[in-house]
C-alpha cells in the first residue's frame, strides 16, 4: 500500500481562546508560549490556560506545541527545564527551541522542534539536528522550492515551513541589530523592530538613492499559490506566523488555508489531514482583509524584485479604487466595492506618506469623512479595516464536529445505543424501558432519528443512525435523549483516554557538528550549550553577542538585497553597476551594507 502523508496546518495562538478558535477553524496544530522564554514578550500564558487549550485540541487530535525559543542564560536553564516538565505533564505535544543547551539537560520525552531561529538553511546542519534527536525543523523562510527539495532528499525528519505572515529581513537567529542599538535581544524575545523604521540609502559614491523610506521593511508572506508544490517538495507542516495577532486575524487566515489544503488533500490519495473533525465556518475568508503590508512569495521561486514595503510598515489592506472627485468633507470613489460607516481607509499622499481616516458616512460611492481633508482626485484608496468583515468574523460561530455512527437496538429489558467515532472508539449505553409497539411506525422511527441527531453543543455530529428492532417500537423522547447523552459522554471520555502523544528523547552521541569553529552567530549564551557543541567536536566557540559584542560584527545577514531591489545588482541586472558597499542612515546611526555577491548574501554593519 502506498504511503499516505499527514499534512499539518499550524496556526499561532497568543492565548488559549485564540488557539481554540484556530482549532475550530481547522488548524491541525497550534503553537503558544508560556509566561517566559517564548520570544514574544506580549504573548505569554499561564500553564493552566495552555492546559485548557491542550485538552480541547486533543479532542480533535490537534496538537499543541510550546514555543520556548529564546536563548537562555545559565541562570535561566533550571526555570526553563521546570517549565518544559510542567508543560509535558500538562499534555504538550512538542517544544520549539533554539538553545542547544537544553539538549544537555534531563528533558522529559517531549518531541523537539528546531526553531527557525536555529538558522535552518542547509541540509548538512539539518541532518545533524536530526541525528541528535530533533523530530522536526522549521526551515528558513528564505528557501526556494529547489532548496527545500534538496534538504528533503538528504534528511528524513519532519520539515515545517512558514506560508503566511510577517517576514524578518535577516535570516532568523542572525539579527543582532536590536541588541547592538537598543540593548534588546531579538533572540531573547525583545526585538525593537528596527527593520521597520525609515532609513536613507546611499550608494558607494555617497549618492542618496532613497530618503527616509522603510528600506528594510518587507511585505508579508503569502504562499497560497504554492501549497501543493511545497507538499511535493517535502513540507508536511504549514505554518502561519502571528503569535501577536488578534483572534479575528487567526480565524480568517486559518480558515483560508484550511479550505485550500482540503481541496488539495481531497484531490489526492497520498495525503490526509493530521487531525480529525469536520469544520464549519460561516464566513468567506480573505487574507487581504486582515492586517497585511502587501504580499510576496519571497524567494520560493528564486530572487525577484518588489519584496519591500518601502513606503510604510503599517497595514495597507487592499485596493478599493481611485478618487473621482472631491468636495467639502467628502469624496467620490470609483470602486465596485461597498464601503461601510466606520471603515478604515488609507492612501499615500504626494510625499508618499501613508494617511488614514475612518469613514464617517458612506452613501454609495460618496464617502464622508470628519476632521480630515479629502484626498484629491486620482488618489488610490485602500481599505485597511473592513468593519463589516471584521464583525462577521468576530461574531461567527465556527464549529468542529467528530462524526459518529449510532446504532439503536432493543434488549430484553429496554434498549441499547452504541456509538462509534471516526477512529473506531466504541461505547455502549443501556436503559431499561418498556417495549411499546408503535402505532405509527414511520413517525416513531423519524422521531428516533431526529432525537439522536440532536448532538447540540457537543463535539459530535450524527453521521449515520441505524435502528435495529425486531418490530417497530415507540420510545419516549426522554429515553432517547438520555441514551444519547450517556453515549456521547462515554465517547468523549473514551477519546480523551485514547489520545496518544509521541515520545522522543534527545540522542546522546558524538557525531561531528558540520563546523569545528563557531563564532558569535552560533548564539551560545550558557555553559550547557558550549558543552553540547564541544561534545560534537567543536573546538573554538565564541560567546554569543548578548555576552560579548564583537567589533564590526555583521548585525544582520540577509538574502534580501537592496541593490537588487533598486535594480542595481551587478550580477543579475546591471553589469555596469558598482560593486562597493552601500550605506543606511537613521538619525545618528549609520550602517554599512556589504554585498557578498558570490553567496548572494548581504551583511549589515554599524559604522
Amino acid at each position: 500500500m502506498d504511503r499516505v502523508t499527514a499534512i499539518e496546518l499550524l496556526s499561532p495562538a497568543r492565548d488559549a481562546d485564540t488557539g481554540i478558535a484556530a482549532v475550530n477553524c481547522g488548524a491541525d496544530a497550534v503553537y503558544i508560549a508560556a509566561r517566559r522564554f517564548g520570544a514574544r514578550k506580549g504573548a505569554g500564558n499561564e500553564l493552566h490556560e495552555i492546559e485548557r487549550l491542550i485538552q480541547y485540541a486533543h479532542l480533535f487530535r490537534a496538537r499543541v506545541y510550546l514555543a520556548l525559543n529564546t536563548l537562555l542564560y545559565d541562570s535561566e536553564l533550571e526555570e526553563a527545564l521546570s517549565l518544559i516538565n510542567d508543560a509535558w505533564n500538562a499534555g504538550i505535544d512538542g517544544i520549539i527551541i533554539q538553545d542547544m543547551g537544553l539538549l544537555e539537560c534531563n528533558l522529559p520525552p517531549v518531541p523537539l522542534i528546531a526553531s527557525t531561529q536555529t538558522d535552518n538553511r542547509n541540509a548538512e546542519k539539518i541532518s545533524f539536528l536530526e541525528k541528535v534527536g530533533f523530530q522536526r525543523v522549521i526551515l528558513a523562510r528564505e528557501l526556494s522550492l529547489t532548496e527545500i527539495k534538496n534538504i528533503r532528499s538528504q534528511t528524513s525528519l519532519e520539515l515545517e515551513f512558514f506560508i503566511h505572515g510577517a517576514l524578518c529581513v535577516s535570516y532568523s537567529g542572525q539579527c543582532y541589530l536590536s541588541q547592538a542599538v537598543k540593548g534588546r535581544s531579538a533572540n531573547r524575545g525583545e526585538c525593537a523592530q528596527l527593520c521597520r523604521v525609515p532609513y536613507s540609502l546611499f550608494d558607494e559614491n555617497g549618492n542618496k538613492l532613497v530618503a527616509d523610506r522603510h528600506v528594510l521593511s518587507l511585505k508579508d508572506l503569502n504562499l497560497t499559490s504554492y501549497l501543493e508544490q511545497l507538499i511535493d517538495a517535502g513540507i508536511t507542516s504549514f505554518k502561519i506566523e502571528g503569535r501577536l495577532k488578534d483572534i479575528a486575524y487567526v480565524k480568517n487566515v486559518t480558515t483560508w488555508y484550511r479550505k485550500i489544503l482540503d481541496r488539495i488533500i481531497e484531490g489526492r490519495n497520498d495525503l490526509k489531514r493530521s487531525s480529525s473533525g469536520s469544520v464549519f465556518v460561516p464566513f468567506t475568508p480573505d487574507p487581504a482583509r486582515s492586517f497585511n503590508r502587501g504580499f510576496t512569495a519571497y524567494f520560493i521561486r528564486g530572487r525577484k524584485p518588489g519584496l519591500s514595503a518601502m513606503l510604510s510598515p503599517k497595514s495597507t489592506g487592499y485596493y478599493l479604487g481611485k478618487v473621482k472627485s472631491a468636495g467639502d468633507g467628502y469624496f467620490v470613489l470609483d470602486t465596485s466595492e461597498s464601503v461601510s460607516n466606520g471603515d478604515g481607509l488609507c492612501y499615500f499622499d504626494e510625499q508618499h506618506i501613508l494617511r488614514g481616516f475612518r469613514v464617517n458616512k458612506a452613501e454609495g460611492n460618496r464617502i464622508f469623512i470628519w476632521k480630515a481633508s479629502p484626498p484629491p482626485p486620482g488618489t488610490e484608496i485602500y481599505r485597511n479595516n473592513d468593519i463589516l468583515f471584521e464583525q462577521q468574523v468576530m461574531t461567527a460561530k465556527e464549529t468542529r464536529k467528530i462524526p459518529v455512527s449510532f446504532a439503536l437496538r432493543e434488549t430484553k429489558k429496554g434498549y441499547s445505543l452504541s456509538a462509534v467515532d471516526d477512529e473506531g472508539n466504541s461505547v455502549l449505553a443501556v436503559v431499561e424501558s418498556d417495549h411499546l409497539p408503535a402505532s405509527k411506525p414511520a413517525v416513531a422511527e423519524k422521531t428516533i432519528r431526529e432525537q439522536l441527531g440532536k448532538t447540540g453543543n457537543t463535539i459530535f455530529e450524527a453521521d449515520t443512525v441505524t435502528v435495529d428492532f425486531s418490530q417497530p417500537w415507540f420510545i419516549q423522547t426522554s429515553v432517547i435523549n438520555e441514551l444519547r447523552r450517556q453515549c456521547l459522554g462515554f465517547l468523549l471520555r473514551e477519546r480523551i483516554k485514547n489520545y496518544r502523544r509521541e515520545e522522543r528523547f534527545p540522542v546522546k552521541n558524538e557525531i561531528p557538528y558540520p563546523e569545528s569553529s563557531l563564532d558569535f552567530k552560533a548564539n551560545v549564551l550558557n555553559k550547557k550549550a558550549e558543552a553540547f557543541y564541544r561534545r560534537h567536536g567543536v573546538h573554538h566557540i565564541q560567546p554569543g553577542f548578548e555576552l560579548k559584542q564583537q567589533a564590526d560584527a555583521p548585525l544582520m545577514t540577509m538574502k534580501f538585497c537592496p541593490k537588487f531591489e533598486q535594480g542595481k545588482c551587478p550580477r543579475f541586472q546591471d553589469k555596469s553597476a558598482g560593486k562597493g558597499d552601500w550605506f543606511l542612515t537613521e538619525g545618528e546611526n549609520r550602517f554599512r551594507l556589504v554585498f557578498h555577491c558570490d553567496e548572494c548574501v548581504v551583511t549589515l554593519h554599524k559604522e
